[in-house]
């Protein structure tokens, strides 16, 4: 038995039709693929991965990078994606922290890896844009016969590390159970079946792109259109052979630039859904406007995958991520005390069910520290529960900002500026005060073509909120930073405004 391996490849074998289908229109049967996994767990076992043993990824998306995290779970290795993003030095930490038996890289990284790669006897390989390397150049003369190494349920199937913005990366390690029964409560959730294609533009080295949309797919048996990356020109052309598209916010908003993007166009249309970063109510509204479809907003994490979803049939409530989804439990406890909350309190996330990590590799101070007694995940993010079970997303734990004792929530000041005219989006961090501890900083992006000043936005805020809540200083950017999925980047946003207050 190895439970992802029989469930999301093996019926790949008997799959003549068409599962992926590439940028450039090129086709991909299941059985091509199945054959392609195939050969790339020989490659891995021939050169001495095992059981157990980490392949680390860092390279373009393609058909055969794809086909190496398959490749991975039928010999029974641990799939380690990397962000293309990281640097050399960054790469060094995640290499001597997982201590894999194998790296794949992009040529172009080759020279910088092999210097900390070789001294430790780890094998290189190469993987371009294109599918070619050295991975690809052993995958040849591989044999397409291979039997999945038996894996049981516990047996981890993955390490996936955190971002990092409060400290080094963690890796997050999950296993077959935690990864098969997201995918099997997603396609439930979601009703994905064989009759689905997929517009795929995410990367697969997150959690978004490979264990939601790829997972999902393959166990629906559905097709996928497997695009490198988001380019609008592609999904346009792409959109009228699709049936579903897997998203983060700012997809969403560049579709909604163009002209081209049409009710008609989307109108055999069956779901979005966003994810990763959260969706400003404008964008539902305008999307909806357009279109005719309300996107789907979800939640989940790294060391959990999705957890919570808006309903497939039932009221897709804009600034919510919905209920929790099918056998995973959730709730809000006080921080300080851990005591469960009532409805509509704020207070911290905690989670439980089979979707949950195993623990962070190598870390076991830290696991203990991020669980209950009774198996709760602690998520650190700051959330509420309606009382129908509709859980809302104040901020995260760490974005919580103490100003003169009163707690402020990020998030509550964001709203409240995302809906004035000529703002697009917001971000309120907290910055060093010497009287307040922490003062409120705004840091606002206006819409196209449109301005607005501080004084305009601090006069609609003191309406509304309390003058503790209301920013001390507010700046503008004609863009906020974000990572590869979307998110904000408060962590940058501290760094850059955390002297204003330093000369009061």
């Amino acid at each position: 038995m190895n439970p992802l391996a029989d469930a999301l490849i093996t019926p790949l074998a008997s799959q003549n039709d068409t599962v992926l289908i590439r940028h450039d229109h090129k086709e991909i049967s299941g059985i091509d693929l199945y054959l392609l996994t195939s050969q790339i767990a020989n490659v891995l076992t021939d050169i001495g991965v095992e059981p157990g043993h980490r392949v680390a990824m860092q390279t373009e998306k393609t058909v055969e990078a794809l086909a190496l995290y398959l490749g991975c779970l039928r010999a029974g290795a641990l799939f380690l994606p990397l962000n293309t993003a990281y640097t050399p030095a960054e790469m060094e930490y995640f290499i001597g922290n997982a201590e894999p038996t194998l790296v794949v890289c992009d040529p172009k990284s080759e020279a910088a890896l092999s210097e900390f790669t070789k001294p430790r006897g780890i094998e290189l390989l190469t993987l371009d844009s294109f599918g070619k390397g050295s991975l690809h150049d052993k995958t040849l003369k591989a044999g397409t016969t291979f039997t999945n190494v038996a894996r049981a349920p516990d047996d981890l199937a993955a390490i996936l590390y955190t971002s990092g913005t409060t400290g080094r990366s963690k890796g997050a390690m999950l296993s077959h159970e935690n990864l098969l029964s997201n995918a099997n409560s997603l396609c439930e959730a979601w009703h994905f079946s064989s009759d689905d294609t997929l517009l795929h533009s995410l990367p697969i080295f997150h959690v978004h792109g490979l264990f939601v949309a790829i997972n999902v797919l393959m166990k629906a048996q559905g097709k996928i259109i497997f695009l490198p990356k988001f380019n609008v020109d592609q999904i346009l052309e792409f959109l009228p052979k699709a049936t579903s598209m897997m998203g983060v916010p700012t997809f969403y908003t560049r579709l909604l630039s163009e002209d081209r993007f049409t009710q008609n166009l989307t109108k055999h249309m069956r779901l979005f859904i966003s994810g990763s970063a959260p969706l400003l109510s404008e964008t539902h509204r305008t999307f909806e406007l357009r279109t005719g479809h309300r996107i789907l907003e979800r939640y989940g994490m790294t060391e959990t995958t999705m957890n919570t979803s808006n309903p497939y049939d039932g009221e897709r409530r804009a600034g919510t991520v919905g209920l929790p989804l099918p056998r995973v439990e959730a709730r809000i406890t006080d921080e300080k005390t851990g005591e469960t909350l009532k409805s509509n309190q704020t207070g911290i996330l905690e989670v439980r069910g089979p979707n949950v990590f195993k623990g962070y590799w190598r870390m076991p101070e830290k696991t203990k520290n991020e669980f209950r007694n009774d198996g709760f995940f602690i998520t650190g993010d700051i959330a509420q529960i309606d009382a129908e079970g509709y859980v809302t997303i104040v901020g995260r734990a760490k974005d919580l900002i103490i100003s003169g004792g009163y707690n402020v929530y990020p998030k509550e000041i964001e709203i409240q500026i995302d809906v004035l005219e000529g703002v697009m989006e917001s971000a309120v961090i907290g910055a060093p005060h010497p009287d307040f501890g922490e003062a409120v900083i705004a840091v606002v992006v206006c819409a196209k073509g449109k301005i607005t000043t501080a004084e305009k936005i601090q006069s609609a805020l003191k309406v509304n909120l309390a003058n503790f809540k209301c920013p001390k200083a507010i700046f503008f950017l004609e863009g906020l930073p974000r990572n590869t999925m979307g998110k904000v980047q408060k962590n940058e946003l501290r760094k850059q405004y955390e002297k204003t207050f330093h000369k009061i």
